[in-house]
C-alpha cells in the first residue's frame, strides 16, 4: 500500500518498515508457529489448573481481563519504542506481532480452561464438526464425518490437521477440538502482522490492523475457527489482489496459496474472495491495463484449484462419475440474520466507529488503487447479499449472513490505516498553521490513549459476548461423561457402557455402521452412521432422503409385520446398519423411539423431527442382541 510521504513530522522521524517478499514469508511461517506453539503451552497450564467454571465464578473473567490489559499494555509500549526509534530489535518485533496471539489465550483460552469443550459445547452444528474432528482423527483418509466408503464434502483442512494434532497427543478427537482451535487461531493471528507489515510497510499499523482482526473474528465466529482463520486475511487479500492483478509475482504467489488453502477450510469466504479478483481483474483489462490483469488470473485460478482439488478432487469425481442422486440443501437456512444488510458503520460501539472511520476514509481515497480494491471487496459482499435474499425465490439461499464478519474486517481495517495516516502525517497537515508542536503531541497522546482503552474495552467484551457459548461449555457432557460445571451430567454419561457393549458384540468404532439419532454419541465415538442427523450437513452422495425413506419404511414394518423387518435391513441399498440406539425401556415393552429429520426450508427453524417407533418384536433373540442402558435400548445384529 502506498504511504503518505510525512511532511517535517512533528512527533517522529517516521521510517517505513518495508520488508522483503523472503523475510516476509520467514517471518509469516516462524511468527505463525511460535504463536501457535505459545497457545498450546498456554492451554497445557491453563489445564494444569483447577481454575472454576465460568458460568458458576467470576474468577475466570477477572483473569481474562488482566491479561489482556498487560498484552495490550505490552503492545502499546513496543509500538511507542519501534515508533519513536528508541527500540527496534526482534524482541519488540516479536512483542506486536505476537500480541493478537496472545488475545486469543486471554479472551478465550483462560474462560475456557475448566472444560474440556469448545465454545457452544455439543450443541448442534458443534455436534457435527467434532463429528467430523473425531473422523479425522481416526482417518487420514478423505472419510466422510458420517456416511461409510464416501469422500467427504464438507471442507477437510483444518479438521486433517487437528486430526493429526490429537494423533500426536494421544487424544479422542472431540477433546482435542478446543486445544487445535486455540492453537490454529493464535498461530493464524501472529501471521497477520507481517503479512500486513508487507502490505503497509508499517509494523505498528500491521501490529494494531491484527489487533482488530482478531478481536474482531473472536467477537464474531469463534466457534467456527476454521472460518475465522479464512476470514482473518481476507482484506489483506484484496489489497493483495489489486497488486498481484498489476504484474507483482509476489502477490500472485501469495494469493494463489491463500485461495487454494483457504478453499479447504472455508468455501464460502473463499468464494467471495475469488469473485472481487475475477470482478477486480475484468475492471482492471477494461481500462486498458492489457492483458496482464488476465495472465495473472488464469494463473492464480489454476494454481489455487490445483491446491483446492487436494481436499475436493475425490467427492467432485464421485459427483461426476458415481451413480448417485446427489442432492444438497446445505444452503437451506436463512436466519433473521440474513434479511438485512449490515452497517457497521451505525453501530453503537468501538467498532462501529472504527467503521464509520474507515467508510470516510475509503470514500476520502477512492482514487488510490488498493484503497479502490478494498471497496470493490466490501462492493462484493453487499451484492453477494443481496443475492442470497433474491434467490430465496428459487429455494436455496447464498448464506448471505455470513458476510457480516467480512464487511465488519474490512471497514474495521480501513479505520485503521486512516488513523495510522493521520497519525503519521500529524494532525497539523490536515488544518495547517492552527496547531503548535506541542498541541500536535498532545493530540497524538491523545489519540494513543484512545486506541489503548478502545482496545481493552473491545478485548474484555469478548468472554461477554461468547457467555452463552462459553456457557453451553461447561453445561454439557463431556466424551467421558462429565459435565466441567460438576453438576450431575445427562444421560451422555452412558455413551461409555454403549459402546462396550457394542465392542463386546463385535461392533467396533470406526468399522461398524450404526443408526441414532444422539448426535452427541457419533460426535464422541467414530461409528459410521446409517444416515447424517439433518440434510444440511449431509454429504450430498449419501443420498439422504432416500435412507430416511428406508428407515421410516422399517419403522412401519415393525408394527405391521416385525418378522420382516431384519430381511428388510439386510435388503438395503446401502451398506445395512449393524446396529440401533433407540430411546425406551425393554422391561415396559413400549416401542423404541428415534426420529429422523425433513428439510421445511423456506421455514424458519428449517428443520422438522418426525418420530419414528419400532416394535422391540421386530429384533427377535436369534437375530439380535437387545440391552438396556440407561435411557437407552441398544439393538446389535448377530
Amino acid at each position: 500500500m502506498t504511504t503518505v510521504a510525512p511532511r517535517e513530522l512533528r512527533v517522529t522521524s517516521y521510517t517505513p518498515d518495508e520488508i522483503s517478499g523472503g523475510a516476509t514469508w520467514a517471518r509469516i511461517i516462524s511468527y505463525g508457529l511460535i504463536g501457535g506453539v505459545l497457545a498450546f503451552v498456554a492451554w497445557f497450564l491453563l489445564h494444569t489448573t483447577t481454575l472454576p467454571a465460568f458460568n458458576t465464578s467470576m474468577v475466570t473473567r477477572a483473569l481474562s481481563v488482566s491479561l489482556s490489559l498487560l498484552i495490550i499494555a505490552l503492545a502499546l509500549i513496543a509500538a511507542w519504542l519501534w515508533i519513536s526509534a528508541r527500540r527496534r530489535n526482534w524482541f519488540v518485533e516479536a512483542v506486536l506481532s505476537l500480541a493478537p496471539a496472545g488475545i486469543v489465550v486471554s479472551s478465550l483460552g483462560i474462560p475456557l480452561s475448566a472444560t474440556k469443550l469448545w465454545l457452544d459445547g455439543i450443541q448442534v452444528d458443534q455436534g457435527f464438526r467434532t463429528q467430523f474432528l473425531t473422523r479425522m482423527t481416526e482417518s487420514i483418509s478423505y472419510a466422510d464425518m458420517n456416511y461409510v466408503d464416501l469422500p467427504t464434502f464438507y471442507p477437510m483442512g483444518w479438521f486433517f490437521l487437528g486430526g493429526r494434532m490429537a494423533n500426536l497427543l494421544g487424544m479422542p478427537g472431540w477433546e482435542v477440538y478446543q486445544p487445535w482451535a486455540l492453537t490454529s487461531l493464535a498461530a493464524g493471528a501472529a501471521m497477520l502482522t507481517p503479512v500486513w507489515r508487507r502490505l503497509t510497510g508499517s509494523l505498528p499499523t500491521a501490529a494494531a490492523i491484527a489487533m482488530v482482526t482478531t478481536a474482531v473474528v473472536l467477537t464474531e465466529v469463534p466457534d467456527e475457527p476454521y472460518a475465522a482463520l479464512v476470514a482473518m486475511f481476507v482484506p489483506a487479500a484484496t489489497i493483495g489482489a489489486q497488486r498481484a492483478l498489476s504484474g507483482s509475482w509476489f502477490a500472485t504467489i501469495a494469493l494463489a496459496l491463500f485461495l487454494g488453502v483457504s478453499a479447504t477450510f472455508y468455501t464460502l469466504f473463499t468464494a467471495i474472495t475469488a469473485l472481487t479478483v475475477v470482478v477486480l481483474a475484468v475492471i482492471l483489462f477494461l481500462n486498458d491495463r492489457g492483458f496482464t490483469p488476465i495472465k495473472h488470473l488464469l494463473i492464480i485460478g489454476f494454481s489455487s484449484l490445483a491446491i483446492a482439488l487436494v481436499a475436493w478432487g475425490p467427492y467432485l469425481y464421485n459427483l461426476l462419475f458415481g451413480d448417485f442422486q446427489a442432492r444438497s440443501t446445505a444452503n437451506h437456512f436463512l436466519p433473521p440474520e440474513g434479511t438485512y444488510f449490515p452497517l457497521p458503520f451505525f453501530s453503537i460501539s468501538i467498532i462501529g466507529l472504527l467503521s464509520l472511520i474507515g467508510l470516510i476514509w475509503l470514500v476520502i481515497r477512492m482514487n488510490e488503487p488498493e484503497i479502490a480494491a478494498l471497496s470493490l471487496a466490501i462492493l462484493v459482499c453487499y451484492l453477494w447479499a443481496m443475492a442470497s435474499m433474491a434467490v430465496t425465490l428459487v429455494g436455496t439461499s447464498l448464506l448471505g449472513f455470513r458476510v457480516e464478519v467480512l464487511l465488519i474486517l474490512i471497514f474495521a481495517t480501513a479505520g485503521v490505516l486512516g488513523i495510522a495516516e493521520i497519525m503519521l502525517v500529524g494532525f497539523d497537515f490536515l488544518y495547517p498553521d492552527r496547531f503548535s508542536d506541542e498541541a500536535n503531541r498532545g493530540f497524538v497522546a491523545a489519540v494513543v490513549i484512545l486506541i489503548a482503552a478502545g482496545s481493552l474495552f473491545y478485548v474484555q467484551q469478548i468472554p461477554e459476548e461468547n457467555e452463552s457459548h462459553i456457557d453451553q461449555a461447561y453445561a454439557d457432557t463431556d466424551g467421558y461423561g462429565e459435565r466441567a460445571d460438576k453438576f450431575p451430567p445427562d444421560a451422555a454419561r452412558y455413551y461409555g457402557d454403549i459402546v462396550e457393549y457394542l465392542k463386546t458384540n463385535g461392533r467396533n468404532p470406526g468399522e461398524a455402521v450404526i443408526y441414532t439419532d444422539e448426535i452427541n454419541f457419533m460426535a464422541y465415538n467414530s461409528y459410521y452412521g446409517f444416515n447424517a442427523f439433518t440434510s444440511h450437513y449431509a454429504n450430498p452422495l449419501g443420498e439422504f432422503d432416500m435412507r430416511n425413506e428406508d428407515l421410516a419404511a422399517w419403522a412401519e414394518l415393525s408394527n405391521t409385520n416385525p418378522r420382516e423387518v431384519t430381511a428388510a435391513i439386510d435388503a438395503s441399498a446401502w451398506r445395512r446398519p449393524e446396529a440401533f440406539i433407540f430411546r425406551g425401556d425393554l422391561a415396559a415393552g413400549t416401542p423404541l423411539k428415534t426420529h429422523i429429520a425433513h428439510d421445511i426450508y423456506p421455514s424458519q427453524p428449517n428443520v422438522r423431527y418426525e418420530g419414528l417407533f419400532f416394535n422391540p418384536a421386530a429384533f427377535p433373540a436369534g437375530e439380535w442382541s437387545q440391552a438396556q442402558i440407561g435411557p437407552f435400548v441398544v439393538v446389535v445384529r448377530n
